[in-house]
């Protein structure tokens, strides 16, 4: 049936799309429609609104959720072998793609999206609804989760790991802006967001709830990093006095500078590690 502000659209499926363009995807075909219009990226687990703010669309999730319930459990070709979803296998790409990805290991799932320009080093994986934009280097042992969004130009150095989320449908995955360099082994997690142009020094640690202590702005953020800072690990003294005793600090990452319009991401990452 057709409930409130919904209408029935096709082939006897009940609620296939809502008024305001969210779809139901419940079928295998539904399924099959949305992880290509992922991979075109027509169609995105989360984006940006005009005020800056990324919001995850909970259908996406939803229909993504489905294809691995409406999945059969499948031998797949694969180097080694492999047993997986079978709606939602690697991918395969060719030269009209325009992306590179170079052997040994990498795999990135069906439903991803790798703009034209990409480079892939092995071995990383990308897991499905995530999305890389134009130019983006992903390096070697790189993880980019469900539903992480990355932007154009971005650097993602050696054994970056962008965590990945499908449940609960509404929560916001880790999103990357554009022209952002990842310093090898960051972590960012619980959908945090790294705004356009910033610079994470290597070891850099992120989550929803980590603080990001601003010595320029001489301010606090929480849940993202601003728009062209340059972020290195820090230290803080823990409180009490047994923390006193033993001389134990925790760790605090810390903004040293903001990216001048002309300053390259690794000449000015180099002179805030100096």
């Amino acid at each position: 049936m057709t409930v409130g502000t919904e209408e029935q659209v096709t082939d006897g499926v009940d609620e296939v799309r809502t008024m305001d363009g969210e779809r139901r995807v419940g079928t295998v075909e539904q399924v099959e429609e949305l992880l290509a219009d992922l991979e075109a990226g027509t169609v995105r687990a989360a984006t940006r609104g005009e005020d800056g703010s990324w919001s995850a669309h909970a259908w996406v999730k939803e229909g993504i959720l489905a294809a691995f319930r409406l999945s059969d459990t499948v031998e797949m070709d694969w180097p080694g072998g492999a047993v997986d979803r079978s709606l939602v296998p690697a991918r395969t790409f060719g030269t009209a793609d325009g992306v590179r990805v170079v052997p040994g290991g990498t795999s990135v799932r069906r439903g991803a999206h790798v703009a034209a320009g990409v480079v892939v080093m092995p071995p990383s994986y990308v897991n499905v609804g995530a999305y890389v934009g134009a130019g983006t280097m992903v390096d070697s042992h790189v993880l980019v989760g469900s539903c992480a969004q990355v932007g154009e130009r971005v650097h993602l150095s050696t054994a970056v790991q962008l965590g990945g989320v499908l449940e609960p449908v509404g929560a916001r995955p880790v999103v990357v802006e554009d022209d952002v360099f990842v310093g090898a082994q960051c972590g960012l997690y619980e959908g945090v967001v790294v705004r356009s142009r910033a610079v994470l020094a290597p070891g850099v640690v992120l989550t929803a709830g980590t603080t990001v202590y601003d010595l320029v702005e001489e301010r606090e953020w929480r849940g993202e990093v601003p728009e062209g800072a340059v972020v290195v690990p820090g230290s803080r003294p823990a409180r009490g006095d047994y923390a006193d005793v033993l001389g134990l600090s925790l760790y605090a990452p810390v903004i040293v500078k903001y990216r001048d319009a002309g300053t390259d991401a690794a000449t000015v990452l180099e002179g805030a590690l100096r």
